[in-house]
């Protein structure tokens, strides 16, 4: 991947195109080595290796969110609820939040116990970063940058939607690639972290819980969730990239003074939207990489042995819990009939 210099102002594409990206204002990367000049392949590596670092910066730094949340999506509730009252003043039962959890993880496990799974974790997110910036690298020199200019002219709707379905299409398989090569790794991070259920110590290691799940479950295990994460991936940038075409194409008018600013950040609200409706294909992806994998988070009483992520999927939906650890701030837990007396 190399730095192309920039595009004149007289052939870019207008702002907020079909996927709702802000106007490039300074290089644009993805050109080839002989439109970066000397020293090309030098500043795309450069590029590459900085995301990489903050990559793993960001893993590092959100790790522990990320771990008291995998810890309530397995069913582990190590206190107990609190009286509290709603913004209508009625007594409600709250669950720990993340702060009150994260303080009790340090008081069991020592402040490490927060990063519990993090190397297996900061790996999985190297070999994500690697993969899609190679596959990137492929899709710029198959398809030249002019054919991947995003078009949002409302005369021209069909080719607009078709370029919109190119890259998007695009995108998909850079995803699809990246998570299958760093799924292994996800799967033995999330089981190191789901050891603090049970104070369990089954895998101390990366390397000897490679061996240890290819011993016992075979190349398959490495995968055990996999199929969830790869269609929640695919529906999130398919509804992400057609709903901000179709907004700043039909709802943005062009002669708003801002139409160029709220069309940068239309992709980005409806990331934030679309990532709660296909939630629930996170957690069960997460469910499947620990059920029956002989540690106690992946079996009964936290959840009965699933036969495949469809059965994990049901058995959610008929609790009411699919979206269980899709918030860590305010949590609240179902009320038993005539838990409080009457005021």
């Amino acid at each position: 991947m190399a730095v192309a210099a920039p595009l004149p102002p007289a052939t870019r594409a207008p702002p907020g195109g079909a996927a709702g990206r802000p106007e490039a204002t300074g290089p644009r990367l993805g050109g080839t080595a002989a439109e970066a000049g000397p020293g090309g392949d030098a500043r795309a590596e450069g590029a590459e290796g900085l995301f990489v670092v903050l990559g793993a910066g960001l893993a590092a730094a959100s790790h522990p969110l990320l771990y008291v949340k995998l810890l309530v999506q397995v069913g582990h509730e190590p206190l107990p609820p609190i009286v509290g009252r709603n913004v209508l003043g009625r007594k409600v039962l709250y669950l720990p939040g993340f702060f009150t959890y994260a303080r009790h993880i340090v008081e069991v496990d020592g402040k490490r116990g927060l990063f519990r799974g993090l190397t297996p974790r900061l790996i999985s997110s190297t070999l994500s970063t690697i993969t899609r910036g190679s596959v990137k690298k492929v899709k710029v020199e198959t398809f030249p940058l002019e054919d991947m200019e995003h078009v949002s002219n409302k005369d021209d709707v069909k080719t607009s939607l078709r370029k919109v379905v190119k890259e998007t299409s695009h995108e998909m398989m850079m995803q699809c690639m990246s998570r299958v090569v760093s799924h292994p790794l996800h799967v033995i991070s999330v089981r190191c972290m789901v050891q603090f259920v049970g104070r369990e110590v089954k895998y101390s290691g990366v390397f000897s819980a490679i061996g240890r799940i290819f011993k016992e479950e075979g190349i398959l295990g490495f995968f055990v969730g996999l199929v969830p994460h790869i269609l929640g991936d695919v529906i999130f940038l398919w509804c992400c990239n057609l709903l901000a075409h179709f907004i700043n194409t039909y709802a943005v008018d062009d002669n708003f003074s801002q139409a160029s600013v709220i069309r940068s950040y239309t992709k980005f609200v409806m990331g934030i939207a679309v990532s709660m409706l296909t939630y629930p294909f996170l957690l069960v992806g997460d469910l499947m990489a620990v059920n029956n994998c002989g540690l106690r988070a992946g079996l009964p009483p936290y959840a009965p042995v699933f036969t495949s992520w469809i059965h994990c999927w049901r058995y959610l939906s008929a609790q009411g819990q699919l979206f269980r650890g899709s918030s860590l701030l305010f949590r609240r837990a179902p009320m038993p009939a005539g838990c409080f007396p009457s005021d």
